[in-house]
């Protein structure tokens, strides 16, 4: 029995160095892990080493345990040692490996901008939201009674040669004005109302600097009780002098709209001369009428513009075509 303490001393010593050299050896965090089991486990080397103690005479114990103890420490120890070398490494891996090299020159991207048409769309819509008014859209292909019929425009009007229009094989049309829009929001609304309507538009115009057959409108659309002429003005001209400043000069002229009366232009003066920027008047009744509103007790007023030509004034813009050559060296100027 004298014998017993040296062997497990020796087989204790020879654990802790077994132990110290594969842990050096460990690559991994799962290989640590691994080996801390292994050794130090309920079911590990030293636990099973340890199991002889109770062969030894209660002498010997202690001077084994305090042996084992020294083992148990060193070996926790070049554990600990070896997982934090092993998470710096991986932590230096991981930096290394997204480490953003900024003396390399970017990726460029030009910045983008908005076109002048849909900035001078918002601009409008902005001011029109600020008055109380709510945006409504509808479809760009219609049916001949939106946007005709309803508008006091019959099939045998005159006036149906000002807006000539794309007529498609099924009867349908291409809308020659957002007024459409206030006829469907009309059925679908009791007064009062407010509604600003943009949208794109066609008539078959010949294409020239100040006319195209496909371009941008915004109509606006109250009605209430009471309302009257000098409300349209007052309204138009507090959204020409937002949109142009008030030193622009505006003017109204006697004009003819088969679903307005009565009806005029709206001309503001540009590089000396005035420019016919927005169609208005006070709502027809049959209009009312075809809508189901009782015209004896609501009247309203209507206005329209085409964007392209408050584009062209905003930004003195010579020619409406510009607008649509998606040309860079014109677009970068916006």
């Amino acid at each position: 029995m004298t014998n017993q303490p040296t062997d497990l001393e020796a087989q204790l010593e020879e654990l802790k160095q077994q132990g110290q050299q594969a842990i050096a050896s460990a690559a991994t965090l799962d290989q640590i892990e691994q080996l801390r089991v292994a050794y130090l486990g309920k079911k590990g080397q030293l636990s099973q080493i340890l199991g002889g103690l109770g062969k030894l005479s209660p002498e010997q114990r202690p001077r084994i345990g305090a042996v084992a103890n020294v083992v148990k420490e060193a070996l926790q120890t070049a554990l600990e040692q070896k997982r934090e070398a092993l998470q710096v490494a991986q932590i230096q891996a991981q930096l290394e490996a997204e480490t953003l090299d900024v003396t390399m020159p970017g990726v460029f991207f030009p910045q983008g901008r908005l076109h002048p048409l849909n900035s001078t769309i918002d601009r409008a819509l902005d001011i029109f939201v600020g008055l109380g008014y709510t945006v409504a859209t509808g479809p760009e292909m219609e049916t001949d009674y939106y946007n005709f019929e309803a508008l006091n425009t019959p099939a045998d009007h005159p006036a149906r040669d000002m807006q000539d229009t794309f007529y498609l094989p099924d009867g349908n049309l291409l809308r020659t004005h957002t007024s459409s829009v206030q006829i469907r929001y009309m059925e679908e609304n009791d007064p009062p109302i407010r509604i600003v309507a943009p949208g794109r538009v066609y008539r078959r115009d010949t294409v020239d600097a100040t006319h195209s057959a496909v371009f941008h409108q915004i109509e606006i659309l109250a009605i209430d009780e009471g309302l009257t002429f000098t409300d349209l003005k007052g309204t138009i001209r507090v959204f020409l002098q937002q949109m142009f400043g008030d030193e622009l000069p505006v003017r109204f002229r006697a004009s003819y709209f088969p679903f307005t009366e009565p009806s005029a232009e709206v001309d503001v003066q540009w590089r000396g001369k005035w420019l016919e920027v927005m169609g208005c008047g006070m709502v027809d009744p049959n209009v009312l009428k075809a809508v189901g509103y009782d015209a004896e007790v609501y009247t309203g007023f209507a206005a329209g513009f085409g964007v392209e030509r408050f584009a062209m004034v905003l930004h003195q813009i010579d020619d409406i075509r510009r607008l649509y050559s998606s040309d860079l060296r014109f677009l970068r100027q916006f």
